[in-house]
């Protein structure tokens, strides 16, 4: 039966390629302690507003797919519903307003500093202004927003929840396409049909990884494992009825089968949900390796109301001491550790493919997709800069913003928000195999 095939124990189980640690643990260890904490975090004020340009063209061919479903549209939140520390914040490092002092003193009269709270001494104010002449050295793996954009507009995540929008066919197809053939170190000599669900000719797309260096491998597991979990979180909040006015979400069962059944994918289902474990990982590791930046006392999750940051920062705080407490993280060092040019040549290549692909996101059609995968290709992107900045990290100054390291508003509710994805998808998978046991 498909349903005996797909998700059974001795097909989604054991130890993890690249890394060691079994899938087993992940699932105790999220759907126990971290998922009910996550679900706590990203519903506070800080990180329920997302400030993104949504009206970019795409660089790379002509943005001709629009979306007209209304489900596919996203509702921008009035200023008037912006908490006030938050719609003050938009001072950050690539504000064209970080180069005088001036502009910080009405900053700090107005509490303008976003991430960080306003006792800050003389010392930081300048380190605040060398920011933005410090941002060439820092290892970015997105395009960064440009958040005065008068374009750019906040969305309440809560209020335009990532769920199917019925938003496919060609367009979506291209999208993933471009991702996988330009950007995943792919050779050309490799065919992907433009439907990766449809029948395909020859071997196994996925032979051809087994050749590649560690590094190259990692890259493509990032982006299948996050394909994976947007593609559950689709099959999660699915449009089931569309009632008398009044829809009705939640998880299909049949499309799920669709698209990680054995014998819908020949087999490869499996392979893109250990992807998505793999990803988890990694995106664990860098929460787990920026801590130190959280817990010094002067960083505040700020909003403008005191009681709201300190529960904020405690329960942030009390993620980061389960995560630090994981027992089987991904070991980052084992990456670009050989020759020193080589390295450092494969990295800025790595670099430059994922930067590409959070650019790709200009290309998605439906609004409320292209929010939810910016966010989460964005999220990947601090996640990555965090593991390749284990030096600054370690030196950062404990009472003063560091001119080596420091994250944006933005990047912190990118990281959370999309790690608290991969945590829902994890914890949907486990619903997943119930409903599937229960059919049987």
């Amino acid at each position: 039966m498909i349903g005996r095939s797909l998700l059974h124990k001795a097909a989604l189980t054991g130890v993890l390629d690249d890394c060691f640690c079994d899938i087993e643990s992940i699932d105790v260890f999220n759907n126990f302690k971290i998922f009910p904490l996550m679900q706590k975090l990203i519903d506070r004020d800080f990180f329920r507003y997302y400030r993104v340009n949504l009206k970019r063209p795409c660089p790379f061919w002509p943005d001709d797919s629009h979306c007209a479903i209304k489900d596919c549209q996203v509702e921008p939140c009035p200023e008037s519903k912006i908490p006030v520390g938050i719609k003050s914040g938009n001072y950050n490092k690539y504000s064209q307003a970080a180069n005088t002092i001036r502009d910080i003193k009405e900053c700090e009269q107005a509490h303008e500093l976003g991430a960080i709270n306003s006792t800050l001494s003389n010392q930081s104010k300048e380190a605040f202004e060398d920011w933005a002449h410090h941002d060439d050295a820092q290892d970015h793996f997105c395009g960064l927003d440009d958040e005065t954009s008068p374009d750019a507009e906040y969305v309440d995540l809560r209020l335009n929840p990532e769920r199917y929008t019925g938003y496919k066919g060609p367009s979506a197809w291209r999208v993933w396409n471009s991702i996988y053939e330009e950007n995943c170190f792919k050779p050309r000599s490799v065919y992907r049909p433009l439907n990766p669900l449809a029948p395909s000719r020859g071997e196994g797309f996925y032979k051809w990884l087994e050749g590649l260096c560690l590094e190259k491998r990692v890259f493509y597991r990032l982006i299948s494992g996050l394909h994976s979990s947007i593609n559950i979180h689709l099959c999660a909040e699915n449009l089931l009825d569309e009632g008398w006015g009044k829809p009705i979400w939640g998880p299909n069962v049949h499309e799920f089968r669709r698209r990680f059944g054995s014998a819908e994918t020949k087999g490869e289902g499996t392979r893109w949900l250990k992807n998505l474990y793999f990803l988890y990982l990694i995106e664990l590791r860098a929460l787990s390796k920026v801590a130190p930046y959280f817990e010094r006392a002067f960083i505040n999750l700020y909003t403008g109301n005191s009681q709201e940051d300190s529960i904020t920062k405690e329960l942030l705080l009390l993620i980061f001491n389960e995560t630090k407490a994981f027992p089987m993280h991904f070991d980052e060092s084992s990456m670009f550790a050989g020759h020193k040019m080589e390295a450092k040549r494969l990295k800025e290549e790595f670099r430059l493919h994922f930067k590409n692909i959070s650019r790709i996101m200009d290309c998605v059609g439906c609004s409320k997709c292209r929010l939810w995968g910016t966010l989460q290709t964005q999220g990947l992107g601090t996640a990555l800069k965090i593991l390749f900045s284990e030096k600054e990290i370690k030196n950062l100054p404990e009472n003063s913003p560091s001119k080596g390291f420091q994250l944006t508003r933005q990047e912190i509710v990118a990281l959370l928000n999309a790690f608290g994805r991969l945590s829902t998808s994890i914890k949907e998978l486990h619903n997943f195999r119930t409903l599937l046991k229960d059919q049987r």
